[in-house]
């Protein structure tokens, strides 16, 4: 094996991130992607003992070669349950605890916070942390911020998740648009506008939850623009969220983002005082399943 951005490169096999509602599979040779596809075939849609027959069809399409799954398939509502890795969490350790099911087809396990004041735990999301320190898109010591549904606040420390917050901001938006009062107004689209900088400056000096009533209210008496309410709500969840992380002017906070989320993070994560850097996702979802895998072999 030979080195490549700090990860080594092994023989082919298949990775996948398979999660609740999506799945995607890659085909890496040489820590590069050589096939991917994507569905929603995530663990919710796989009938009842239909795992393995799922993983057979990755293999006819992608080659008969290894598997390394990664995400809610490890959980108890997947495949079969991965267990967790307790912080602080190595790459080393997170290889070590894989849950084997025969010989070419393994699980990574999930990282967890097992506290006596506090619990955590992260499925999937681990391996793009560590795969982004392993190939050098962050530093070992650096806060990593992953957006989604769950948005999740790594502390790496000497190359390890030290420590992690989870925010349920994604399902907090998707609730409140599908089944609040203030659901009806969030008919627009949400960017990184004057809408959602005014709902991240807006937390600052209100409470959230006066905060996003006072969106509706705004909408009701016509002092917003039509279409602005989704993206200032959206402002003020994600606002928040930095504002609560974020403990010192300029603090550089690594993203593992693309797209939408990412213009939406480092607006978020700028007004809030702190230094955006984006990190390549998949480069790192990459990096890290590869260097797992290494260390299995």
């Amino acid at each position: 094996m030979r080195s490549l951005r700090g990860v080594l490169v092994s023989a082919p096999f298949i990775a996948v991130d398979w999660g609740t509602t999506n799945r995607r599979a890659y085909r890496i040779e040489d820590a590069r992607v050589a096939a991917t596809e994507r569905d929603d075939m995530g663990i919710l849609a796989v009938p009842a003992g239909g795992f393995a027959a799922e993983v057979a069809g990755l293999r006819a399409r992608l080659g008969q070669l290894p598997v390394v799954m990664a995400g809610m398939v490890g959980s108890n509502r997947g495949w079969h349950d991965a267990g967790y890795v307790p912080c602080a969490a190595t790459i080393e350790a997170v290889a070590a605890a894989m849950a084997r099911l025969d010989d070419d087809v393994a699980i990574v396990p999930g990282v967890c916070v097992d506290a006596p004041t506090r619990a955590d735990v992260m499925r999937g999301e681990e391996v793009q942390l560590l795969g982004a320190v392993a190939a050098g898109l962050a530093p070992a010591d650096a806060l990593l911020c992953q957006p989604g549904t769950h948005n999740k606040w790594a502390v790496m420390k000497d190359g390890a998740i030290a420590d992690f917050t989870t925010a349920m901001t994604g399902e907090m938006f998707a609730l409140l648009k599908a089944r609040a009062l203030i659901g009806a107004e969030m008919t627009g689209e949400v960017d990184a506008d004057a809408a959602f900088r005014e709902g991240v400056e807006a937390c600052a000096d209100a409470d959230l939850l006066s905060a996003l009533f006072e969106v509706r209210a705004a909408s009701v008496l016509g002092r917003r623009p039509p279409g602005a309410a989704a993206a200032c709500v959206s402002g003020l969840l994600i606002g928040s969220d930095c504002r609560a992380r974020i403990t010192r002017p300029g603090q550089v906070v690594h993203l593992l983002a693309d797209g939408l989320l990412a213009r939406l993070y480092t607006a978020a994560i700028t007004i809030a005082g702190g230094q955006a850097v984006v990190v390549d996702s998949h480069a790192s979802f990459v990096a890290g399943i590869t260097r797992i895998r290494n260390l299995m072999s």
